[in-house]
């Protein structure tokens, strides 16, 4: 699986194999709003998302953040993951000539299936490392068959 941009939001679905798909990426990050999260190759975090019979994994690389400083939440069918690294106060009696590391808010979010038990997913964050499970249910299947007399 594959996150994918819809909207700003990436979506989790099955990782297509087509030529096209890299190209469609370069696109939507092209013309992606400003308003948009930060992407990881704009100081965001990274993300590796897998899947078994019983969920779907998502690892997320957070580095020199602490526990109290992220964030994860469910609202419908959006999870969201937010950080937030704080630059250590700058010394005076040091003179920078570069600074590439990034500081400040970042922020991913992610459209939910149908078939994630949103109440049940649970997060372990340890070593810089966010490791979220989502545990898989059966869908809802919200149709049915009018008998016609």
């Amino acid at each position: 699986m594959q996150p994918k941009r819809k909207g700003g939001q990436a979506m989790l679905v099955k990782f297509n194999q087509s030529p096209l798909t890299q190209i469609d990426r370069v696109f939507d990050e092209m013309f992606r709003s400003p308003f948009q999260t930060v992407s990881p190759e704009f100081g965001g975090f990274k993300v590796d998302i897998s899947e078994d019979d019983k969920a779907i994994y998502i690892e997320a690389d957070m580095p020199g953040m602490k526990k109290e400083d992220i964030k994860v939440s469910v609202e419908r069918d959006m999870l969201t993951i937010r950080g937030e690294r704080k630059q250590e106060s700058e010394k005076k009696d040091k003179n920078y000539h570069r600074i590439e590391r990034f500081y400040g808010s970042v922020a991913r979010s992610f459209t939910l299936g149908e078939n994630v038990s949103r109440d049940n997913i649970d997060g372990e964050f340890k070593d810089g490392v966010l490791r979220l499970t989502l545990p898989k249910v059966e869908p809802v299947k919200n149709t049915k068959e009018i008998m016609l007399r």
